[in-house]
């Protein structure tokens, strides 16, 4: 019998706040991704003219990101200008507030705050005020979905008397809302101009000047709590690995303007009304593990050369339609990956000597929009597999999956211990040791019979 009862759970209490303290003392900037470790969103401001008391600068959003994109309701950008400057016009995007222009008395500004909050403007807008890559809601794919649609861009008339070319002064404290945080900006560089490609492909034209301000996201800077779990299952083992409890924190009052709110419960209608759906707060169906998203990994089929898996993402949170989703998953087998129903695909390789990572999205007009909880929320597919001899195993977890991402944020995973095992004996194994005992008795008594 342990001498000290209590010391191993001492143990895990300082190992849990250890890890707490390693947090809190991260940097919100630190961010850094295993899975895409050169992904970054960078603001590129490109000088592109001269005019009598500023300048006219066109101001592009680029998502360096493989997979983590930037939903509906979109961007908003903003800084603090380094002098008096004013927003005169703006083409592709509009600030969201004017500020005091009152010292005005001809053409007024398009904003005179000292710290500029700028949106994108929404699809439709007269063609005159519109610039390439603008006006998608502030909506940027991600590049490894779609790398035509990964950035945004807009022109700005800046005024600011007696700026040249050496007098000139970058914005600074860039901040990115998506709409809520999560996106660090460093300090703006100086770099080489951008060049920039006619209409007709045929003439290079080229910025006075440029600086790059780049941007990280952090899962732990954008909320406190993660926003979607894993559970598993297998044809090999009855048990159902749900997410472990309280994935995503733990039940309010379901009775009541809480967190959750049953799925049959007479308030979920008051409830919606009251918080229109583009709220940023999720509002999730009432279950153990909370999240607002859910993705079941399971092992279906074993053939003789391949084996199938089968994935569900179910959306539990009823304020929220999912569009362009994505899943990000690592397994030692996707090197071995030979066809895929119902989704998008794409490798990422993230280091070149390992092939274990998959991007997964949905096909446009038919599965792309993960529906919220209130409309059978949910999208699934298989994957089938190739079996490599040398590493292939049901044993010890290994055809589950290392690590999990749905729209770029990490999810939970249950413990490994919990994980479904495999049956000491198969029933095709015990089948055939009960047929060779059936043999050997039948041929003991046969060769009595015949010593008779």
């Amino acid at each position: 019998m342990d001498k000290w009862p209590c010391c191993g759970k001492i143990s895990g209490l300082v190992s849990g706040l250890t890890f707490m303290l390693v947090l809190l003392s991260a940097q919100p900037g630190d961010a850094y991704d295993p899975v895409d470790p050169n992904g970054n969103l960078t603001i590129k401001w490109d000088i592109i003219s001269w005019t009598p008391d500023g300048y006219v600068a066109v101001v592009r959003l680029v998502n360096y990101q493989q997979y983590r994109h930037i939903e509906s309701p979109g961007w908003t950008l903003g800084w603090t200008w380094a002098k008096k400057e004013v927003i005169w016009s703006m083409v592709g995007a509009q600030a969201t507030e004017q500020g005091d222009c009152s010292r005005y008395t001809g053409n007024i500004p398009h904003c005179c705050k000292k710290d500029p909050s700028i949106v994108d403007l929404l699809a439709g807008v007269p063609y005159n005020q519109q610039v390439t890559n603008c006006c998608r809601g502030g909506v940027i794919a991600s590049r490894g979905q779609d790398p035509a649609r990964a950035l945004a861009a807009f022109q700005v008339s800046v005024g600011s008397a007696g700026t040249t070319n050496t007098t000139v002064r970058l914005p600074k404290n860039f901040t990115l809302k998506i709409p809520g945080p999560g996106y660090t900006c460093g300090p703006a560089k100086k770099v080489q101009p951008s060049q920039f490609l006619s209409a007709d492909g045929r003439r290079h034209t080229q910025a006075l000047m440029t600086w790059n301000v780049t941007c990280i996201y952090s899962q732990f800077v954008a909320q406190r709590t993660p926003s979607c779990c894993v559970s598993f299952s297998s044809f090999y083992n009855d048990t159902i690995v749900p997410c472990p409890v309280c994935s995503c924190g733990c039940q309010d009052n379901i009775n009541q303007l809480g967190n959750c709110v049953e799925k049959d419960s007479p308030y979920l209608k008051n409830v919606r009304a009251i918080t229109p759906a583009h709220n940023n707060a999720p509002l999730v169906q009432c279950t153990s593990h909370m999240c607002p998203i859910r993705i079941h990994w399971h092992v279906k089929t074993n053939y003789k050369e391949y084996w199938r898996v089968k994935i569900t993402i179910t959306n539990f949170n009823y304020r929220m339609n999912y569009t362009d989703w994505n899943i990000v998953a690592q397994h030692p087998n996707f090197n071995n990956l030979s066809q895929i129903f119902s989704f998008n695909y794409k490798s990422l390789n993230p280091y070149e000597s390992l092939n274990d990572t998959a991007l997964f999205w949905g096909i446009k007009f038919y599965n792309d929009m993960l529906m919220h909880a209130g409309s059978m929320g949910n999208v699934q597919s298989e994957l089938l597999l190739k079996k490599d001899k040398e590493t292939f195993s049901f044993k010890q977890g290994w055809a589950f999956p290392r690590r999990v991402y749905f729209n770029g944020d990490d999810c939970v995973l249950p413990p490994p211990d919990a994980y479904p095992t495999l049956p000491n004996d198969s029933p095709l194994k015990k089948g055939r040791c009960f047929g060779l005992m059936i043999i050997i008795m039948v041929l003991a008594t046969t060769s009595q019979l015949l010593f008779l």
